[in-house]
């Protein structure tokens, strides 16, 4: 009976993922998973792990004669309930249901499973990441717009709905999310990037998805897979790409594995929480203890967020199957890694390195959480370290700029405050291999909001909103942020991540229409907007080069692109702090600003003959094209 038990919870996890791999043309089997769920033919790397899940599965051997698949080795774990199956899929191997059979030493007969080898849609390979011409939008689902109701809980799932709770689950989901696809288009968006979106089915504190209990399988109360990949699809139509959110060094406490732990080693510390020291320098530090570098890289988080240990060899397959797996099944432009360093770092370069050997041109983004550049620096792709590591992320996440960008819109001007902070962490720029890779944040899920870091001074955010749009990175917007959208200045999670008003059908305010909302909110949208709009196929911003001007007279001024004798394309910005209207010296900028240049202002169209006719507004910001006379 437990056999056949077995088998219908397997067709049950089927159901509930939106997909089908198992065909009941096979006898009954103890298999309630295998994962990843399907794989395809034609792949880069020939060879797929399957992990097979179900009662002393381990003690099987396993056969299939399916035409040029070829089973390479069966491996055991500590678990009998596991067993690991590793295919090559020869290049001319034709798409359809293989069939794998079990032999158990108990019974005299096999019992099968149909697995599914799907084709590659066309130039799935080929396809392209994202990069300093885009713009993108981050939002956390949960807090974003409720587009089901009928999702909002359900029998299975732990935690149920309750909006008035600022850490409890709030009902947005991935149909909201695609309802909205025609206003962040409007906005001027080309890439979203949502907070994780896999299952996360903890008692409390469940929506921001950063302790997942199923790798494969999308949150019920966003949709489901087949709901994901439809909305990927659908954001393509609007030109906007999706990059998804994805975690490799924890789980959460309910995940599936918690319940059956694989191996003694499959979670670090013995499956027992002993916190991480937050220590992310020790990685590169020359003189670090090693007793300080495992606690960094094998501690927990918190006790609900299990530490997986990357070193084990057939978990580090597995992950980078699983980030495989989404880029194919969805359609994915990008992804952006979770807490990077926390990793172990010889699995980072395998993870990344196998990723971009089936798809050269994709991008992935880490998080590492550093006003230091020589910290971040030391991960991006083609970096050379002093230890001998080499990176591999085509991307980070750029918080010393963050750090920068506050400081000089905040502090006053002197020798050593203000200005000279972005200019100084800007002009650390030669330590990265490609800094205009990188992503600048004006906020995200984990920073207080924006417009309450700089004290609600819509004069600092419109120039925040200029350099963010205009600076030589991929900007990364979040959701909110266009309407002002505020917080406590101190971490409060829940505050942060508020509801985006108008996501549900209830809200008297609504950022999609514009109803109820200030005439400052609305001032706010619309200059972003024209900012998004407007650097779109800009070559000026996504190719030109940077030539900035040590700050003065609290003026900083920086030119995009390039002139070529008497032909230009170039882009002129004036940020100014100053209370009272500033006109420029043309003689200082007149190595870039020659008398063959005609400057118009990008958003009046007001045109100016030479910079000796600019004067730039107090506390405000100019940005002046450059053509020829």
């Amino acid at each position: 009976m437990s056999q056949f038990n077995g088998y219908f919870r397997m067709i049950k996890s089927a159901l509930l993922y939106g997909l089908i791999t198992y065909s009941s043309a096979a006898s009954a089997t103890p298999i309630e998973r295998v994962e990843p769920l399907f794989w395809w033919t034609g792949m880069a790397n020939q060879q797929v792990q399957l992990m097979v899940y179900g009662e002393n599965i381990g003690r099987t051997t396993v056969t299939t004669s399916y035409s040029n698949v070829t089973i390479l080795n069966t491996e055991q774990v500590d678990n009998p309930n596991y067993l690991f199956v590793t295919l090559d899929i020869a290049p001319d191997t034709q798409p359809g249901q293989l069939t794998l059979e079990f032999y158990s030493p108990t019974s005299s007969s096999p019992f099968r499973y149909l697995y599914e080898l799907k084709a590659r849609e066309a130039g799935s390979a080929e396809r392209q990441g994202f990069n300093q011409s885009d713009a993108i939008y981050l939002l956390v689902p949960d807090r974003f717009a409720n587009g089901d109701p009928t999702n909002d809980a359900s029998k299975e799932t732990l935690e149920l709905p309750n909006r008035s709770e600022p850490n409890g689950r709030h009902g947005g989901d991935i149909q909201g999310i695609s309802n909205a696809l025609s206003y962040l288009h409007d906005m001027g968006f080309t890439q979203i990037w949502s907070t994780p979106l896999t299952e996360n089915n903890s008692g409390a504190y469940s929506y921001h998805g950063y302790a997942a209990t199923d790798l494969y399988r999308i949150d019920p109360r966003f949709g489901n897979n087949a709901t994901y990949r439809d909305f990927v699809s659908k954001a393509k139509v609007q030109g906007i790409g999706v990059i998804k959110d994805i975690v490799l060094n924890h789980i959460g406490i309910e995940h599936w594995w918690m319940k059956d732990v694989p191996d003694a080693n499959w979670i670090n510390n013995n499956a027992a929480f002993s916190p991480t020291n937050h220590a992310r320098q020790t990685v590169q530090d020359p003189y670090s203890a090693n007793i300080d570098k495992s606690a960094f890289v094998a501690g927990w988080f918190v006790p609900t967020m299990p530490d997986l240990n990357q070193q084990h060899p057939l978990l580090a397959t597995y992950l980078i199957q699983n980030s495989i797996w989404w880029i194919e099944y969805a359609g994915l432009s990008g992804i952006r890694e979770d807490t990077y360093s926390y990793a172990d770092k010889t699995f980072l370069s395998q993870w990344a390195n196998s990723i971009l050997n089936e798809y050269p041109n994709f991008t992935m983004v880490g998080e590492e959480w550093s006003a230091n550049p020589l910290i971040v620096a030391y991960w991006q792709q083609d970096k050379t370290n002093i230890d001998g590591y080499e990176g591999t992320m085509p991307s980070m996440m750029d918080f010393p700029n963050y750090y920068g960008m506050l400081a000089a819109l905040n502090e006053e001007e002197s020798w050593d405050t203000g200005w000279i902070k972005l200019y100084q962490s800007l002009a650390n720029d030669g330590i990265y291999p490609d800094p205009t890779k990188l992503v600048l944040f004006e906020g995200n899920h984990d920073t207080a909001r924006l417009f309450s870091l700089l004290d609600e001074d819509v004069h600092k955010f419109a120039q925040a909103m200029v350099l963010m749009t205009t600076l030589p990175r991929i900007p990364q917007f979040f959701y909110g942020t266009e309407i002002l959208m505020q917080s406590p200045k101190q971490r409060d999670d829940g505050l942060v991540r508020s509801d985006f008003p108008g996501g549900w059908d209830e809200d008297a305010r609504s950022a999609f229409t514009g109803q109820g909302l200030s005439a400052q909110q609305r001032q706010a949208q619309s200059l972003l907007s024209r900012l998004l709009n407007y650097r779109k196929n800009n070559l000026a911003i996504s190719h030109g080069s940077m030539t900035h001007f040590f700050p003065q007279d609290g003026v900083y001024s920086y030119v995009r692109g390039e002139k070529h004798g008497s032909t230009h394309n170039q882009l002129w910005v004036f940020l100014s702090k100053n209370d009272q209207p500033v006109a420029l010296d043309s003689a200082r900028y007149e190595e870039l600003a020659p008398d063959t240049c005609l400057f118009t202002d990008v958003l009046s169209g007001q045109q100016y003959s030479g910079l000796n006719e600019v004067s730039i507004p107090a506390r405000a910001w100019l940005m002046l094209e450059c053509q020829p006379k």
